[in-house]
């Protein structure tokens, strides 16, 4: 009742416990709807009555009540297309199925409308009625005869009596919530999509950025820096700089590879390098500065790596490759320890919203303070929990910053290497095509 209460704005009264949510001041609720399967009673459109329903059908104190979907809606649309995209989503997926579904649309009006899907738990029998969430079924052995259980009874145990508890589903359903929001931008005439899968499963090497919300996306744009967007900020520079490198890698792996297969790719690259210097060499102090810091880079990178042909280059450039992907492996598998982050990021956003509360209970007189309780149920629940997550952390012992899992240094490293081989690459092919203007001139001749 609770959840109901919050996510439609309204005020709702328990009558399992007598406790009233009042949540009218809340702002951003825009729509509020409940759709029924066709077997439901008719008075369940009623939030009040069919919530109250739920809750008294249960007879275990910890029972899950209810589900809840929650979604991001594209901004793209507009709130009536926004609006027939939930229907639609929550229609096929749940209704049809046989649940009965409250939603609300919240937008306040700082770019992240979403929406929020509570869904009942217990199916309903045809009369109307709720029915059992699992039946008891007896074992029965090889002959199809039931199983003593040495008590006097028989071997059973209890089998869902629907398919919506299923772990596959929370899959399925983000599945098509991806089908469906990109069949409405598509019928909007918008070129934008999105995808499920995280960045992993679509085979992309770049981390995932964090969730921002809608707080810390609003004091972004009035240009105020947050924990979030710092996190998010760090981690496009290193998509980017594993991009860069990446292509770069990609273009000398291929060209060491071609040279080293070439006849003159067993000759000393020394003997090339000081060849090539002779016949270009710079005549201006600055020209002579700079080929001298370039060819000290590329000196010293063959030496150290005692490299002395294209064979010995290209078994350089490979493993440079290879550390890539070993880099890369790295920097993306630090994803979890991201999604940890944003977690812990988001309780003490949640520690820090609802501790007014809490400390406004610390002053209320003993005689008001079990209204004021009942009248901030939620708030204190939520501030309770965010409590223990952080006790939990501090007694832990770990924390998480950005430059833990950032590796940065390393790709700087890698690109230095790589650009020691660029030089190569191109004076190589600086002569190659001096190389064909002679003899194209001696032909002339």
């Amino acid at each position: 009742m609770a959840a109901a209460a919050y996510r439609s704005g309204e005020k709702l009264v328990n009558e399992w416990d007598g406790l009233t949510h009042d949540y009218t001041r809340k702002g951003g609720v825009v729509h509020t709807e409940i759709m029924l399967p066709s077997h439901a009673p008719p008075e369940f459109q009623d939030r009040s009555t069919l919530w109250n329903s739920v809750e008294q059908i249960e007879k275990s104190s910890d029972a899950q009540l209810a589900r809840e979907i929650e979604v991001a809606l594209p901004v793209e649309l507009s709130r009536a297309e926004q609006l027939a995209l939930v229907r639609s989503f929550v229609k096929d997926n749940f209704v049809d199925a046989g649940m009965c579904a409250d939603f609300a649309i919240h937008d306040k009006g700082t770019g992240n409308p979403h929406a929020h899907i509570m869904l009942t738990i217990r199916p309903i029998r045809e009369d109307g009625k709720w029915g059992a969430k699992c039946r008891k079924v007896y074992d029965l052995d090889s002959q199809g005869q039931r199983i003593p259980d040495g008590k006097g009874g028989w071997k059973s145990h209890r089998e869902d009596t629907t398919d919506w508890n299923q772990r596959g589903n929370a899959e399925k359903w983000r599945v098509a919530w991806a089908a469906y929001t990109n069949r409405a931008l598509e019928a909007a005439g918008r070129p934008e999509h999105i995808d499920h899968r995280s960045y992993k499963r679509q085979g992309v090497d770049k981390i995932p950025t964090v969730h921002m919300g809608p707080a810390a996306s609003q004091m972004e744009r009035r240009g105020i820096v947050t924990d979030k967007g710092n996190i998010n900020r760090e981690i496009a520079a290193d998509n980017k700089l594993l991009k860069e490198i990446k292509a770069r890698i990609t273009r000398l792996y291929n060209w060491s590879r071609e040279q080293s297969t070439q006849p003159q790719g067993r000759e000393s690259i020394m003997d090339f390098l000081f060849q090539a210097k002779q016949d270009t060499a710079p005549t201006s102090r600055y020209g002579k500065v700079k080929a001298l810091q370039a060819d000290a880079k590329l000196f010293n990178f063959l030496m150290e790596n005692g490299i002395k042909s294209m064979p010995e280059l290209f078994d350089k450039v490979a493993a440079m490759n290879s550390d890539y992907y070993d880099l890369r492996g790295k920097i993306v598998s630090k994803e979890r320890r991201i999604s940890a982050l944003t977690e812990r990021l988001e309780m003490w956003a949640q520690y820090q919203k609802y501790k007014p509360v809490r400390q406004k209970l610390d002053k209320v007189a003993p005689g008001k303070r079990e209204q004021f309780e009942q009248r901030h149920s939620a708030d204190l629940a939520l501030f309770d929990a965010a409590v223990r997550y952080l006790d939990t952390l501090k007694a832990s012992g770990e924390a998480i910053t950005p430059k833990v899992w950032r590796a940065e240094a390393q790709m700087r490293s890698m690109r230095e290497d790589i650009k020691a081989v660029e030089i190569l690459k191109k004076t190589a092919e600086r002569l190659a095509r001096e190389g064909q203007t002679q003899r194209r001139e001696e032909q002339e001749r």
